[in-house]
């Protein structure tokens, strides 16, 4: 009899989803441990390590318990673990809506498709820029979101190259977030409405509630 599909698990919570065109839904996270990328700004480094092996069917069970539709599966770098995409497609089959927060570095294209991909582009501003997988952006669809974190203006300014060399606003939407304590919001704000971007600015929901909090 074959083992059981298992991932190892951080934490499952629910909360207010933080970011992405969702942000403010009572969302259940899902979060998945381990990550190959040390972003500078990360604020989940207690995700690299540790975690809870969890059978597909007691992740599904728990979830079930906070009578949510929102589903979000994060981590870390949730696809580091390739049952990662056994679990997104029973949460899609159980009808949640769904959502996958990845950094962009590993492939997506065997994602469900009726996930909403909310994926990272590494600005050089995190020290991971050189992950970008950049063969992502041709799996895309119009329900996904490519976020940017920027730290400076010269993060800025990389990302417009990138969103104009894409076409990036052509194929999903483009969000844009300060880096917390790092980058201003209000001068990102400036910078945005000047240049008459086609991006839609976000701020970390959940710090402006609950700071640093993690689990939050």
């Amino acid at each position: 009899m074959p083992e059981p599909t298992r991932l190892r698990i951080t934490e499952i919570f629910h909360s207010l989803q933080g970011e992405s065109l969702s942000a403010g839904c009572p969302t259940v996270f899902v979060r998945l441990t381990g990550c190959p990328l040390r972003c500078g700004y990360c604020d989940t480094t207690y995700a690299f390590t540790g975690g809870e092996w969890m059978g597909l069917d007691e992740i599904l069970a728990r979830v079930e318990t906070f009578e949510i539709p929102y589903v979000t599966v994060t981590g870390g770098e949730p696809l580091a673990q390739k049952p990662c995409l056994d679990l997104l497609q029973r949460l899609c089959d159980a009808n949640y809506r769904v959502s996958l927060e990845t950094s962009g570095a590993l492939d997506i294209s065997q994602v469900d498709p009726r996930v909403c991909r909310v994926m990272d582009l590494k600005t050089p501003g995190s020290g991971e820029v050189e992950r970008n997988l950049y063969s992502n952006i041709a799996c895309l669809q119009e329900h996904d979101q490519v976020k940017f974190v920027i730290c400076s203006k010269a993060d800025y300014q990389w990302a417009l190259d990138i969103i104009d060399e894409y076409k990036l606003n052509e194929r999903c939407e483009v969000l844009f977030t300060p880096s917390y304590g790092q980058q201003d919001a209000a001068e990102l704000a400036g910078w945005i409405l000047q240049d008459r971007l086609p991006v839609r600015m976000q701020i970390q929901l959940h710090k402006f509630l609950w700071g640093d909090v993690p689990g939050k």
